[in-house]
């Protein structure tokens, strides 16, 4: 792997540990952070969030399928996990990073909706059965 889908994949793993602080240190200042329907988010915004989900409890989890990288450009696919207490939702993302001086300057998440509310729907149906 070439150094810029080390850092993106050591960011993911860094975020699956809840270890926002230590995630945050890859990000650029000025990191923008897209989501699909989302909207973007800059800098410090980025970083309060991922703290904020940490001191919430929130969990983050992935299976990568895929990833490659051409030069500072990365791309991921994979099945991120979002969970809550006894919920979690599961859902495909394909992501687009740029890496600049060994830190995240661009995250550029793209998912269905669709596909969104499905593993959320199914998440909570088993609540239910747990």
């Amino acid at each position: 792997m070439t150094d810029a889908a080390v850092i993106v994949e050591s960011f993911l793993t860094l975020l699956e540990h809840g270890e926002a602080e230590a995630a945050c240190e890859l990000l650029a200042p000025d990191v923008e952070w897209r989501n699909t329907g989302m909207p973007t988010f800059r800098g410090h915004k980025v970083r309060g969030m991922l703290r904020d989900m940490e001191r919430r409890s929130i969990g983050f989890r992935v299976d990568m399928h895929h990833i490659a990288a051409n030069g500072p450009i990365v791309l991921t696919d994979r099945i991120d996990y979002l969970s809550y207490k006894r919920w979690e939702s599961a859902f495909w993302v394909c992501g687009t990073f740029e890496v600049r001086d060994g830190l995240i300057t661009l995250w550029d998440d793209h998912f269905s909706m669709g596909n969104l509310l499905a593993g959320s729907i199914r998440g909570l149906l088993g609540m239910r059965r747990a």
